[in-house]
């Protein structure tokens, strides 16, 4: 039985039971309401219409310390969030027929970036069970089915409760308003909460309309899911900002573009596992972690797939782990961001699998685990592979194949660390020829604008020569260096190092080349970019530059041969440090000869040695 088949024919249920009616709780069955203009209709408790008509300039409104939710027919609709940048949301004007329910439900607070949140959702689970007080039962349609077609309402909030969701139909269309607290989103965890979600559908479209939304401290295992997120309208006077009590779109300058992202992962010692699931996000991000310290994401035999122009497969911030095993993941612009994470790709092996279901406590089951074929992970990327705009590592593993257009990995001027083992047949496959791609940080980074973080940087090109860093050693590595090990594995393509540093520091690519044979040059490089300003009108320049070969300023190449491993050297590479392993060796394409120099001198370099210096390798 297909994925697909296995989710049509599962029944909607919930760990704790719960009878799913339109009826709602008992109410007077008034048939019709006018609200006109200048009057104000102060709901006392929930009330079941046949028509109701608010007309410009009315107003409805709940008692203080509640919220309202209008649906008709099931469906919630109606509300609109009352300013851009704000927070709660009003009815707007109009005539609504049919099972119209105006709910009164306990407004649930949640306070972030000194904003209060007035949630509504659909159903709301506490450490007692369903909180009816907070759970809006008109919303919850036949068939475990919540559908919204207005402004920040949410499907399920589970504050702190043990609770598992049966196949669940969430579609929530139009625009939520903050994904670092889940304002809007379909599925929301947090205060420790143990979710558990198995046989969904989400289909959300809205900017800011998040999938899933993990939080403080909580875990949130997804199975045997379908989530898809795409992009909504902005309100035509938002202005794009980081500052995350505000932010509904990506920040341009990361080379991206999208107003709502797929998964969102919060808070400290959070944890999200995706297994035999697919997740995709028409833009921005499809698994994020954000706002948060020591989360913990893995993807098991899941797709993470973005269909728009822009976006990433995941980011890691704040010493986020992330584990991609046996994954299918098709990019447009990065497999990952990294900023402060690290990153792990390999196979879903019934070991590493087992590994990750007990240290994370996902409580996948023996027959579970037993379903779960071993699968290789692929990456194929529109642009990049891994992107560091802060310190981070990725490890590569297993079977893992990485294609990309342009550069595996680029390092944007950040303490790197790169793993790759090619014991097992890992492949890195860039379609431009470029392993490791090191440029200046090109981020120009907001601006302050009446008060406000406002994303509007300009990034230009640096002219001249950099100055050299007089205590900078070119030829030694640093604890902020670029470091890249790899070992057994067939590699072709090139190093660059164009870091330009400054007069007080540099940055050093280090190569370890432990076994298995590269064919490309690694070298120090001045790099330019296609353009001399970046704007947003033009952001996906960012990071898409061309590289002169060169001698090292403050950017030095040491590079490392041991196990056996051989180089064959295509083009001439500028190093400042060359160590060559017994039984290593460095040659030139057959039908050419391998010229050395070290400081302008001959030489020949020899398993064995090292040569420090101004070491030039090139090719006649």
């Amino acid at each position: 039985m297909s994925f697909k088949q296995r989710t049509a024919v599962l029944a909607f249920a919930l760990a704790i039971p719960l009878v799913l009616t339109t009826a709602g709780p008992a109410v007077a069955d008034s048939t019709r309401r006018t609200v006109g203009a200048g009057e104000t209709w102060v709901v006392a408790s929930t009330t079941r219409l046949s028509a109701l008509t608010l007309a410009a300039g009315g107003t409805i409104a709940a008692p203080a310390g509640d919220v309202l939710t209008l649906t008709v027919n099931g469906v919630e609709q109606g509300s609109k969030l009352t300013a851009t940048g704000g927070t709660t949301t009003a009815i707007v004007p109009g005539t609504y027929r049919g099972d119209v329910v105006v709910s009164v439900t306990e407004a649930h607070d949640v306070s972030f970036g000194g904003l209060t949140f007035p949630f509504r959702q659909a159903l709301f689970v506490g450490p007692t069970g369903v909180v009816e007080a907070r759970s809006v039962r008109a919303a919850l349609l036949p068939g475990g089915r919540i559908v919204s077609t207005g402004e920040a309402f949410n499907g399920v909030y589970v504050d702190g409760a043990t609770y598992t969701l049966k196949n669940p139909r969430i579609s929530l269309k139009g625009n939520g308003r903050n994904d670092f607290v889940g304002y809007g989103a379909a599925v929301v965890a947090n205060s420790g909460a143990r979710l558990t979600v198995d046989g969904a559908v989400i289909d959300n479209q809205g900017a800011v309309r998040t999938g899933v939304v993990a939080d403080g401290g909580s875990t949130v295992v997804v199975k045997n899911s379908r989530i898809h997120t795409a992009d909504g309208v902005l309100p035509a006077d938002y202005v794009s900002t980081v500052d995350t009590s505000l932010m509904e779109d990506v920040p341009w300058m990361l080379g991206l573009s999208g107003n709502a992202r797929a998964t969102n992962l919060l808070g400290n010692g959070t944890r999200a596992a995706y297994v035999n699931s697919a997740i995709s996000s028409q833009g921005w991000g499809v698994l994020s972690t954000d706002n948060g310290q020591n989360t913990q994401l893995a993807s098991i035999n899941s797709s993470v797939r973005i269909t728009g122009k822009d976006g990433y497969g995941s980011y890691a911030i704040g010493n986020a782990t992330e584990r991609f095993l046996g994954s299918d993941l098709d990019v447009a612009t990065y497999a990952a961001i990294n900023r402060g994470g690290s990153l792990y790709y390999g196979d879903s092996s019934t070991a590493a699998v087992s590994s990750v279901n007990s240290s994370l406590a996902l409580g996948l089951s023996a027959s579970e685990l037993a379903g779960l074929a071993p699968r290789r992970t692929t990456i194929d990327s529109g642009k990049w592979g891994i992107m560091w705009h802060g310190a981070g590592t990725v490890d590569v593993s297993g079977g893992t194949v990485i294609n990309t257009k342009r550069a595996t990995f680029l390092d944007k001027g950040q303490q790197v660390g790169i793993t790759v083992d090619g014991s097992q047949g890992a492949k890195l496959n860039p379609a431009d020829g470029v392993l490791l791609q090191m440029i200046e940080d090109d981020d120009p980074g907001p601006q302050m604008v009446d008060g406000k973080l406002v994303n509007s940087g300009v990034y230009t090109e640096p002219t001249g020569v950099p100055a050299k860093a007089a205590t900078f050693d070119v030829a030694a590595a640093h604890g902020t260096d670029a470091v890249a090990t790899f070992t057994d594995i067939a590699l072709k393509g090139d190093f660059y190092n164009a870091i330009r540093g400054s007069a007080g520091n540099g940055k050093n690519l280090v190569l370890n080349l432990d076994g298995g044979s590269l064919a490309g040059a690694v070298t120090s490089a001045t790099s330019r970019h296609r353009v001399t300003t970046i704007t947003s009108a033009n952001y996906q320049e960012l990071g898409v530059v061309t590289n002169t070969p060169g001698a090292a300023v403050n950017n030095g190449v040491i590079v490392s041969l041991t196990g056996g491993a051989d180089w064959t050297v295509t083009g001439t590479s500028y190093l400042t440090k060359l160590t060559l392993g017994a039984g290593s060796a460095i040659t030139a394409p057959r039908g050419k000869h391998l010229v050395v120099t070290v400081d302008g001198v001959p030489a020949v370099p020899t398993a064995g040695g090292t040569y420090t210096g101004a070491v030039v390798l090139g090719i006649r």
